[in-house]
């Protein structure tokens, strides 16, 4: 009776006494996963060889202690490593990273803009007053110059108390203005390309969720297959973890929703509303989510209806 194994370094037939007849050794992992043409290579010497027993597994590796097997049993598995260190990169990476990088991009322009409304103050604080809006206010300052910007609010140079700065302390102002307009039209591309990525892997969260808080949930989840086991009482809570473990040790009331507080459905309810609101809609995304990574048809649009019917638009 004889035996075939195969292993990351080739397919073996093995004697009654589990020694190796003949072998057929592999060159490359794609090898390893196409084994099955070597073993019926193999086969058609030897076609009365059956399977291995599992309890016979332990004993044949012993086999392969030799230094010639060892080296390359060495080589296959790090070239395997690398190839599945490759494939394990998916669409929940790139939604990752591009939920992360837009995070950061709005903590450094609020730092930079914070600095750059400062400083242009002190040439015209006229303007850091009558504009809230940064990404507004830094594209103004990035694109026109002082006299034009006065001219737009109807203003003299006496009309304002800001000092007449130098070309080139104008110049540097202008110069950060510029790369913080830049850092605003990044975000916004980010922001496109996040909704292309979810319109193609989770559509029926995006269509619930909306863009932010679709990417916040899989942020806090990590993937969308945990998302998709995820309760959706858990669901609810994503977000206020802090909240949560505050109320289990101290006592302190438990919060009734993290991310999806900002839902244009919780955000416009009345106080006593928003925690069943936040229920209803957790509920919806955890059937949305489900249905997203099972690959089942779209519901996303039936879903918002329901609720929109249920809370008002």
């Amino acid at each position: 009776m004889s035996y075939i194994y195969s292993n990351i370094i080739g397919s073996f037939i093995l004697g009654d006494d589990f020694r190796i007849v003949t072998k057929q050794l592999f060159k490359t992992v794609k090898n390893y996963q196409d084994r099955e043409k070597a073993e019926k290579t193999l086969l058609k010497k030897y076609p009365k060889s059956k399977t291995v027993p599992k309890e016979k597994i332990a004993a044949i590796l012993e086999l392969f202690k030799d230094s010639e097997y060892y080296s390359k049993f060495y080589q296959n598995n790090i070239l395997l490593t690398k190839q599945l260190v490759r494939n394990s990169v998916n669409t929940d990476n790139l939604i990752l990273q591009t939920i992360s990088n837009i995070d950061d991009l709005d903590k450094t322009t609020n730092i930079l803009v914070k600095r750059l409304r400062s400083w242009y103050s002190l040439t015209f604080p006229e303007l850091e007053k009558n504009l809230n809006n940064h990404e507004k206010f830094a594209e103004l300052v990035a694109t026109k110059s002082r006299k034009e910007l006065l001219k737009e609010l109807k203003l003299k140079d006496e009309d304002i108390m800001g000092a007449e700065l130098e070309k080139v302390d104008l110049e540097e102002i202008k110069l950060l203005a510029t790369n913080v307009h830049q850092l605003y039209i990044l975000r916004d591309k980010h922001e496109e390309y996040l909704k292309t990525l979810m319109e193609e892997h989770c559509p029926n969260l995006l269509e619930i969720a909306g863009v932010t808080i679709g990417a916040k949930l899989f942020e806090h989840a990590k993937s969308l297959r945990r998302l998709a086991l995820l309760p959706s009482s858990t669901i609810q809570l994503l977000g206020a973890e802090k909240a949560l473990f505050r109320h289990i040790k101290t006592g302190a009331k438990s919060p009734k929703y993290g991310v999806l507080f900002t839902h244009p459905l919780v955000q416009k309810a009345r106080p006593k509303q928003k925690g069943m609101i936040a229920r209803t809609l957790a509920s919806k995304i955890s059937i949305a989510v489900r249905v997203d990574f099972f690959r089942g048809k779209p519901i996303g649009k039936k879903l918002r209806e329901e609720l929109e019917s249920r809370f008002g638009r």
